[in-house]
């Protein structure tokens, strides 16, 4: 068939390669200049292990799939990675349960070799750090985002797909049985196609109102969640991430590495109404207070405000986390479409397992 993928961060190429793999011509595109320009290179750049989301949940399966898929993929595409390991630290006694809990639902996960640790097992590995109590877990890492992506677009490439960038894609209707996409951009104008998946992230949501026949009430409202980073001048103190007990709307400011070993700090989440990706410095004085909870000795005058991203989140302040949102023929009764919604982290990890479960849909 020919699949139109909208979107091309990290998940939008993933489904492209999923089905461009399983013979199907695909298009995939992108309203920027490159691919990849917004949550997809706007992030910690983290292999999560998948400890964290509730059992039988879309971002459980698809996180613990996905990690395992990503380092094979890594490793036969020659991808830049490191499976550093990270210690998610209580910085108290009260706290102890929280990462306790955090292991339980791991193990219901399928995490693979989870540890809890006292608080002098895990300075043992971590001298620098300060903590009561810790869960190791072995199998988180880090990747170069920006070579995944290009590895992705290779293989969608390698078999016959394209990219097409500059072209936005402004709404669907049906036309003799397959979808119309309007398309604007320096050429404007319609491509008929088979298969949709709109992975359009901030633009998914407005996608999906101007599908002709997906009814209204199925599009969930966006919710923006700014996460700011800050870099840390001087060697590296830790050679693992390392993470407090998860807040309201992410999981802490937490320290990562890059692969040149850089430390930086985030994200922290600050509510916001438009995409904005500016970093305010005078938040640092709330990232020292975070960071000196299980690093007492960073320097001061050390961060430097550095990056922001956001997270398309589908529920706000005080409200659980939202899964996943895959929406397919089989759930609204349109053939050929899929729609994605609120896939923010773990969604670099899951994505060749999410690009797999689409492909599924569309070939059921």
């Amino acid at each position: 068939m020919d699949a139109l993928v909208v979107g091309a961060g990290v998940v939008g190429l993933a489904v492209g390669r999923a089905l461009a793999l399983r013979g199907h011509d695909v298009i995939v595109a992108e309203a920027a200049e490159a691919f990849g320009t917004g949550v997809s290179s706007r992030n910690s750049e983290v292999i999560h292990a998948g400890m964290y989301y509730p059992a039988g949940s879309l971002r459980a399966r698809h996180c613990v799939a996905g990690r395992r898929m990503l380092y094979d993929f890594c490793e036969s595409h020659g991808v830049a990675h490191r499976a550093c390991g990270k210690l998610i630290v209580a910085t108290s006694e009260a706290e102890t349960g929280t990462i306790a809990a955090i292991r339980a639902k791991g193990e219901a996960n399928g995490v693979e070799g989870l540890d809890l640790l006292d608080g002098a097992q895990a300075r043992r590995l971590e001298p620098n750090l300060a903590c009561a109590a810790a869960l190791l877990s072995p199998t988180t890492g880090i990747v170069d985002s920006h070579a995944l992506m290009l590895a992705l677009l290779g293989d969608i490439e390698d078999h016959g797909g394209v990219l097409a960038l500059r072209t936005p894609v402004e709404a669907l209707s049906r036309a003799d049985g397959r979808w119309l996409a309007a398309f604007g951009g320096a050429s404007p104008g319609t491509l008929p196609v088979d298969a949709v998946v709109n992975a359009g992230s901030f633009g998914a949501h407005a996608l999906a109102m101007r599908t002709e026949g997906y009814a209204p009430e199925r599009v969930p409202r966006l919710v923006l969640a700014r996460g700011n980073y800050f870099g840390c001048t001087g060697r590296a103190a830790f050679g693992r991430l390392i993470y407090p007990a998860p807040v309201e709307g992410g999981l802490g400011i937490h320290l990562t590495l890059d692969l040149a070993g850089r430390m930086r700090f985030g994200p922290d989440v600050e509510w916001i109404e438009a995409i904005d990706y500016r970093v305010d410095p005078d938040r640092g004085a709330l990232f020292y207070d975070a960071i000196r909870r299980y690093w007492p000795g960073l320097p001061e005058g050390a961060l430097v405000a550095d990056y922001a991203g956001i997270r398309p989140k589908l529920t706000g302040p005080g409200e659980p986390a939202a899964d996943f949102r895959i929406d397919g023929p089989a759930e609204h009764g349109l053939a050929g479409l899929v729609q994605l919604f609120g896939i923010e982290s773990p969604g670099l990890t899951a994505s060749l397992s999410l690009g797999e479960d689409v492909a599924d849909r569309l070939d059921a």
